[in-house]
């Protein structure tokens, strides 16, 4: 028998901008309900750079404001989520045949400016011959910049949007596919398909979001069958990931000949990321993987600049998402602007379809407020005030929102737990950790250990609280650790987790 269920708002994609928009819409008292046909941020929004930045290069293309608003919102995201959001120093060499000492100190003296209210350090000129940062770079490259911005783990991101959606009234549906979408006497009717079990739920709501990234013009045509296929520019972005390259927690950004920058950062401890390339995409972008010759191009950039040269055999590991972009007629990939936009039809007396376009993984707040704001006068009574400005992420209510203070409480209160592991648990969940390390006294009590400080009792808690249901969801989107654990290691964890979701079931 069909279920049927009625709500405010229907959100469809579990993306970052998806589980921003649930979160701000639940928090404002409406009924929301999100479905995403894979796990969330199964696709894009955990395969990005993992930056939280005002994109310095897109200066250069004059994007102003844009840069302004994602440097604002760096401020806000460092206050909200200090636990998955934090501090990063990024060294820019330079190199004497692209754009001159004179336009990147400019430039940065510009980016300084327009973050207004800064939290971190200012942008400065660097000796690299006497630099700390200097020893991995090539003789040669004697001037650098420096400057800040952050990092996040950005599938975690969107978890914790998605959680603390739910702990404030929406309904998350993961495996959950719209198949249909019609509006009828003032309202949205959509037909829902849970992947798993083939059940179907009919949801009536009085609005209709489409967050579904790659796939928007597809949930357009779905809900009214208008082609929408030219409003977006898809463009594969791949990473590769290889052993550490050099010592330190300073990031690098590299000018490429083609005027692309790409990024060197500290990865997951043993590791360093590389990315990122931009290619025109088309097909499945479930499917998006990366080419050998992104990786030779990506490696390439790496050996122009480091002593140490990158080879394709090096590469442990790699991925690519396919980014939404809004097409805006720009020649190249790397010059479409990320700024978002929000296409609303309503028709007069008609039920309103918001859909979402481009965007990125900075500005997801702010496009939720902004997104709620063009749909709350549809949403009787309409509830404007904005609130997620202040309000913490879930264990991101830290004392002064200080990271360093909680992790040395953290070991304070399990001297037991290694190092290693207690500041990966500070960094994923905050001050969460402790409802997953509640009151044990040793590593015993945390029950069957998996390997590389994974335990029965974290597995648990991401199945019951976070929506993972397999072992790819805990291993590669709530945690990297299936970077860290063996074969044999994985493939215990993957019988672990089926037998508990079959068991929850």
């Amino acid at each position: 028998m069909e279920k049927h269920i009625n709500v405010d708002l229907l959100i469809i994609g579990g993306g970052v901008n998806g589980a921003g928009i649930a979160r701000d819409a639940a928090g404002r008292g409406y009924v929301a309900m999100l479905c995403e046909q894979g796990d969330l941020a199964g696709a894009t929004s955990s395969a990005s750079s993992k930056l939280i930045h005002g994109g310095l290069r897109y200066l250069e293309y004059y994007h102003f404001r844009f840069v302004r608003e994602a440097l604002r919102e760096r401020e806000v995201l460092l206050g909200v989520a200090p636990h998955i959001v934090w501090p990063a120093r990024f060294i820019l060499p330079h190199d004497k045949g692209l754009r001159s000492a004179f336009v990147i100190e400019a430039g940065l003296l510009l980016y300084d400016c327009l973050a207004r209210r800064n939290r971190l350090g200012r942008s400065r000129r660097l000796d690299l011959r006497t630099a700390k940062e200097g020893p991995p770079l090539k003789d040669h490259l004697t001037t650098g910049f420096a400057y800040s911005d952050c990092r996040v783990d950005d599938a975690r991101l969107v978890v914790l949007n998605a959680v603390d959606a739910r702990e404030r009234g929406a309904c998350i549906c993961t495996r959950t596919r719209c198949v249909s979408a019609k509006r009828e006497g003032g309202m949205w009717r959509a037909t829902l398909l849970d992947m798993r079990d083939a059940a179907a739920t009919i949801v009536t709501a009085r609005a209709l979001v489409n967050a579904a990234g790659p796939w928007a013009a597809e949930v357009v045509n779905i809900a009214n069958g208008r082609e929408a296929s030219k409003r977006l520019r898809l463009v594969k972005g791949s990473h590769i990931v290889v052993p550490r390259i050099y010592e330190g927690d300073q990031c690098y950004v590299l000018q490429n000949e083609d005027r692309r920058v790409i990024f060197v950062m500290p990865y997951e401890t043993d590791y360093s990321l590389v990315g990122t390339t931009e290619i025109p995409f088309a097909g499945d972008p479930l499917k998006a993987r990366i080419s050998e010759e992104e990786i030779t191009y990506l490696c390439a950039a790496v050996s122009r600049y480091f002593r140490k040269p990158l080879s394709p055999r090096d590469v442990a590991g790699s991925f690519s998402g396919v980014r939404p972009l809004y097409d805006d007629g720009a020649a190249a990939a790397s010059a479409t602007a990320r700024a978002y936009v929000l296409d609303l039809d309503a028709p007069p007396g008609q039920a309103p379809l918001l859909s979402v376009f481009g965007g990125k993984i900075t500005t997801y707040r702010r496009l939720a407020e902004d997104a709620m704001g063009k749909l709350s006068p549809y949403l009787k009574p309409p509830r404007d005030k904005r609130w997620t400005a202040t309000a913490p992420l879930p264990g991101g209510d830290m004392e002064g929102g200080d990271f360093d203070r909680f992790l040395r409480k953290l070991r304070g209160k399990y001297p037991w737990l290694d190092a290693a592991t207690a500041t990966r648990l500070a960094r994923a969940y905050g001050t969460r950790a402790e409802v997953i390390l509640g009151d044990a006294r040793g590593a015993c009590d945390l029950g069957v250990d998996f390997g590389a400080g994974l335990f029965q009792a974290e597995i648990d808690y991401l199945i019951g609280q976070e929506f993972a249901l397999t072992a790819e969801d805990i291993l590669w989107r709530r945690s990297k650790l299936g970077l860290h654990l063996s074969p044999v290691e994985c493939a215990r964890v993957s019988a672990y987790v089926d037998e508990r979701v079959h068991v929850a079931k």
